[in-house]
């Protein structure tokens, strides 16, 4: 047993790059299809039901007729083409979009609002098809994915299961790439603990600014990557409308946009697992990204990508046996001075260091940094004693690491998000990017 302590079991999700080939691809096209018109079916049998007048359709009513009876009808025989666990699991999404939007309307769900369920189109970005045990499929020792009514796909692996994964839910996105996400379980070994805490201050011109003084400066995926995404989108917009040569140029605009996204990802990760290895207890304000996104500086705000890197930090922190807490987003952390503790005036963001009266001259982010940290301090021990928190489920996206996306030296004022070049999640050296790989759980 690890002297640290273990903190639960916990449930993970693991992300490779998957390559099937022409004839597995007509496969899980063919399965995308039958789980879209089942979940359709499924979506408007209830609303019928309901424009009826009738009761909600159950569960078990809804699997038997627009699956087991619809395969006996010559409209839906096709649907036999197909795993049955898939058509089930589409079924399962729909009753699983239905429980939350129940759940918004009454207030039990935390959050925004979530709108009702959704007809499905062959048109969205994202196609998906879940596998469960029951399906059988299969990791073969030659290291293939068996699909049942598919074949033995070919997985890009970058490290081995902790376990043996409950699920399978294989991914079409919009820039044609195909991925296995594994569903497994494992448990989690608390870090050592260290007697480090930070305070962040999330800002545009320096992505995070440490109570310490350290500043990691903004990356801008999405800026340096404009040019090229400009002359992809003018290029796609002279072509016409349902040609074969429009469809190629949409795929090329989303593997532009997808490597963006990746890069962003990738450097989170690297940034968040360091911040939380070197520190027990990690506070950050609470922003209203929502509401930032609606201002002029929309691009910015969501090319920094605040709220994926704050989960991250969140979910880890839980992982890993270190304390997050989020500070009032109305806290003055800008305006009160981190020395005596008085607040001043409102101030333009033009004004980045100012003086306080007391005689303390501060830095804006580095001051919001430190009074971040004692507000979290504070609120924490308001709360009571420190607990172990609890571990959470990671997110769909949270082990998805891109060996193709630039290994970032992006420039960092103190120290390097990426440690000199080094994978700070597995302690191995970045390798220069390679056309030919493929996204790897992190």
């Amino acid at each position: 047993m690890d002297p640290r302590g273990t903190l639960g079991l916990v449930q993970l999700r693991y992300n490779f790059r998957v390559y099937p080939d022409a004839v597995q691809c007509a496969a899980l096209a063919r399965a995308f299809g039958c789980a879209r018109v089942v979940f359709n079916d499924g979506l408007r049998l209830r609303l019928q039901a309901r424009e009826a007048g009738e009761g909600y359709v159950s569960d078990g009513e809804l699997s038997k007729r627009v699956i087991t009876q619809a395969k006996d009808t010559p409209e839906r025989a096709w649907l036999g083409e197909v795993s049955a666990v898939v058509l089930q699991q589409a079924l399962a999404d729909l009753n699983s979009a239905y429980r939350n939007f129940f759940s918004s309307i009454t207030g039990k769900r935390k959050g925004r609002m979530v709108a009702s369920p959704r007809f499905r189109s062959r048109k969205d970005n994202r196609q998906t098809i879940r596998f469960t045990r029951n399906s059988r499929f299969k990791v073969l020792g030659n290291g293939r994915l068996r699909l049942p009514k598919v074949g033995d796909v070919s997985v890009r692996w970058s490290r081995s299961l902790p376990s043996e994964a409950s699920s399978v839910t294989v991914i079409r996105d919009a820039a044609g790439r195909y991925f296995a996400s594994f569903v497994v379980h494992t448990i989690d070994v608390a870090l050592a603990g260290t007697d480090s805490e930070v305070g962040i201050d999330l800002g545009l011109t320096h992505f995070a600014v440490m109570s310490d003084g350290t500043k990691v400066s903004a990356p801008k995926f999405l800026r340096r990557a404009a040019r090229k995404l400009k002359r992809l989108q003018q290029d796609l917009s002279r072509k016409t409308k349902g040609s074969n040569r429009r469809e190629k140029a949409v795929v090329k605009v989303a593997r532009a946009h997808a490597r963006v996204a990746d890069t962003r990802r990738d450097w989170q990760h690297k940034l968040s697992t360091s911040i939380i290895r070197d520190n027990q207890a990690v506070y950050v304000e609470d922003l209203c990204v929502v509401g930032l996104g609606r201002t002029r500086l929309a691009k910015s705000v969501h090319d920094a990508g605040w709220s994926s890197f704050t989960s991250m930090v969140e979910y880890k922190a839980a992982r890993y046996g270190r304390t997050f807490a989020r500070v009032n987003r109305f806290f003055p952390s800008t305006r009160m001075c981190s020395d005596c503790g008085r607040v001043n005036d409102k101030m333009t963001l033009n004004v980045r260091a100012w003086n306080c009266p007391c005689g303390a001259a501060h830095d804006r982010d580095i001051n919001a940094a430190k009074n971040i940290k004692a507000a979290g301090q504070a609120d924490f021990n308001d709360r009571g004693a420190q607990v172990r928190p609890a571990s959470v489920p990671a997110p769909r996206r949270e082990a998805v690491t891109h060996p193709d996306a630039a290994c970032s030296t992006r420039s960092v004022e103190g120290i390097s998000a990426l440690q000199g070049g080094e994978d700070v999640k597995t302690g191995t050296r970045c390798s220069p990017p390679s056309a030919a790989a493929a996204p790897t759980s992190t």
